[in-house]
């Protein structure tokens, strides 16, 4: 047993050592999963968060625009005295036909407005609630067909943008 020689590898007696194996493609297919785990793991809480089944998602419209129609202002002597009214109005549409269709009879709305003003007096005018019945005489005015069989505009809301009583 002295003399009993150690197996040899097999390929050791051709001469060949064996290659050691890189650690290089252990680190890339680490690295790979990783990224594919944290790409899924953003998608599902990114993307998939907002369209989760059983949820629904609401899409809001963007408000319109709103459609104005500045009228020029208004001077006019007041009833029951030598008082005289300067009003400056701004008219909000409901939509824009409706903006096109006020703008064709302008000189019939500023007609129906100097009526409904001339008939107040400073008293009725000089109150909170007087301005505010003074808007709705003037929007249920304006929104009165201009023409026989033609369609009335539709406000939604009368402005005075200017108001001095002299």
């Amino acid at each position: 047993m002295a003399n009993a020689k150690p197996k040899e590898d097999p390929k050791a007696a051709d001469g060949d050592e064996a290659p050691k194996k890189s650690k290089k493609m252990l680190f890339i297919i680490i690295g790979v999963l990783v990224l594919l785990i944290g790409g899924g793991a953003g998608y599902y809480f990114l993307g998939m968060k907002k369209d989760a089944p059983g949820e629904e998602v609401k899409k809001v419209a963007e408000p319109k625009d709103p459609i104005y129609i500045v009228l020029d202002p208004f001077t006019v002597n007041l009833s029951g005295g030598g008082q005289y009214l300067q009003m400056a109005i701004t008219l909000q549409m409901k939509g824009e036909k409706d903006g096109g269709r006020l703008k064709v009879y302008l000189p019939s709305v500023r007609s129906r407005v100097l009526s409904i003003l001339s008939s107040k007096t400073a008293e009725e005018l000089g109150t909170e609630e007087g301005k505010e019945a003074l808007k709705l005489q003037v929007k249920e005015a304006i929104e009165k067909p201009f023409a026989e069989g033609a369609t009335a505009p539709e406000l939604a809301e009368v402005l005075i943008t200017a108001f001095v009583i002299q």
